[in-house]
């Protein structure tokens, strides 16, 4: 396994794969139609992606924010201001390649760098991924509560927050 920062060559690869993930698990359950514009998240404090052997087969970004229901719960639960706080997003393994590891590696990467920036680690999952929500809780991540994000034009979305470690310092 090699974990490394992911570049703008690796959009293509990342792009095919996040097809394949939405194809097989319905994510991201938003913004399918434009998969490019979704893993390559503007204004990303850092992005990653996980290769075996020749191939990219999982990502994840590092986000100063997320959706505003979202960071009010954080915010609330970990006792921070939202811009003390990162978001883990755009998380995704191949799924001939899910319970190997890749995906903890991943989710460790981005909370590791958002906790040397002193920002405490959170995520949003919508509710109806319990596989994914069972990692989460299987690596340590605390459930904070559950939230409705409006979608323009498309039904809101029912997500559970997740608070990752702390950053050094503690708080909350």
């Amino acid at each position: 396994m090699v974990l490394r920062a992911r570049t703008d060559d690796d959009l293509d690869e990342c792009e095919r794969l996040a097809r394949t993930v939405h194809r097989a698990d319905g994510y991201p359950p938003r913004c399918a139609d434009d998969l490019r514009r979704f893993i390559s998240a503007a204004g990303a404090l850092g992005s990653w992606v996980v290769e075996s052997g020749p191939a990219i087969v999982g990502h994840v970004a590092l986000l100063p924010t997320g959706s505003p229901a979202v960071m009010a719960l954080a915010s609330a639960a970990t006792g921070r201001r939202p811009d003390q706080l990162c978001v883990v997003a755009r998380l995704f393994v191949a799924p001939s390649e899910r319970g190997k590891g890749f995906g903890g590696a991943l989710l460790a990467a981005a909370a590791d760098a958002g906790r040397a920036r002193g920002l405490w680690p959170v995520l949003d999952v919508a509710a109806h991924f319990g596989t994914a929500i069972q990692v989460y809780e299987n690596l340590g991540w605390t459930a904070a509560g559950r939230v409705t994000v409006p979608f323009p034009g498309e039904e809101p979305l029912e997500e559970v927050v997740y608070l990752g470690p702390a950053p050094a310092g503690g708080g909350g």
